[in-house]
C-alpha cells in the first residue's frame, strides 16, 4: 500500500505551475489546491468592496467576513474556488485581479489567514499544492518540493496567450509589466517572500513540453511515494 505525500510546486508566475499541480494530482488520485486562487479571491473582495489596503483595521475587518471554499468539480477533475458562496473562478483570472493580488498576497493578515486554511487542507496529506511560499512557509516538510522557472519571454507569451483568449484587447507590454511587478513583488515582500526552498528540485521548462516536465515531476514523486 503507498503512503500519500504533500507535493509542493513553487516558481514564477506564469511557469506552468497550476498545470503541472493539476495533472500531478490526477495522476496520483490527489486533491489539487491552487493556492494563488484564495489570494485571488481575496483581492475580488477588497476591490468590490473599496478596501483601503493601508488602513490595517479596515482590512481585519473585510478578512472576517471572508468566507473561502474550495469546491471539487468532477467534470473539470479541478477544484474552483468559492467566495462567500459564490463561484469566482472565473472571475479571479482578470488582468485587474493579476494587477493587485501581489499587493493583497503581501499583507501579513491576508498570508496568515491563507495559509492557516491551507495548512489545514495538508492535514491528511495526499496533496499537491502550488503558490509562492508553500514549500518554504505552507509545507516546510514536504516530501516533494519542486521550483519552476523559465525565461521571461517564454513566460510572457504563454501569459499573453492565456489572457488573450479572454480578452482581445489586452497587450503584450501590459502582461510584461505585470509580470515584472508581480515578480518584484513576490520576491521583496517582507511576509513570506518568494525563494526557492534549500531542498527543492528546480525545474527550468523553457525548452520543455507539458508532456517532458510532467513525466520528470511525476518521476519524483514516485521517488519518495513508497510502496
Amino acid at each position: 500500500m503507498s503512503k500519500k505525500i504533500i507535493i509542493t510546486i513553487d516558481g514564477w508566475s506564469s511557469c506552468g505551475k497550476s498545470t503541472l499541480a493539476k495533472q500531478l494530482a490526477k495522476e496520483l488520485g490527489y486533491v489539487y489546491v491552487d493556492s494563488g486562487a484564495m489570494y485571488r479571491a481575496i483581492t475580488l473582495y477588497f476591490l468590490r468592496n473599496n478596501i483601503d489596503l493601508a488602513e490595517r483595521k479596515e482590512v481585519k475587518e473585510a478578512l472576517a467576513s471572508i468566507n473561502l471554499e474550495l469546491v471539487f468539480n468532477p467534470k473539470s477533475h479541478n477544484s474552483e474556488i468559492y467566495l462567500n458562496g459564490e463561484n469566482v473562478e472565473y472571475l479571479i483570472r482578470d488582468l485587474i485581479i493579476a494587477e493587485r493580488v501581489s499587493d493583497v498576497a503581501a499583507i501579513k493578515e491576508v498570508r496568515e489567514l491563507a495559509v492557516a486554511q491551507q495548512q489545514q487542507m495538508g492535514k491528511k496529506k495526499g496533496i499537491v499544492m502550488d503558490g509562492r511560499d508553500i514549500g518554504t512557509v505552507v509545507f516546510p516538510k514536504a516530501e516533494v518540493k519542486i521550483f519552476m522557472t523559465a525565461d521571461n519571454a517564454v513566460r510572457v507569451q504563454r501569459r499573453f496567450k492565456e489572457l488573450y483568449e479572454k480578452n482581445p484587447n489586452v497587450t503584450v507590454e501590459e502582461v510584461m509589466n505585470n509580470l515584472e511587478m508581480r515578480d518584484y513583488i513576490d520576491s521583496h515582500r517582507e511576509v513570506s517572500p518568494l525563494r526557492k526552498a534549500k531542498d527543492a528540485i528546480e525545474l527550468d521548462n523553457t525548452t520543455l513540453t507539458e508532456k517532458e516536465q510532467f513525466n520528470k515531476a511525476l518521476f519524483w514523486a514516485k521517488e519518495r511515494i513508497v510502496t
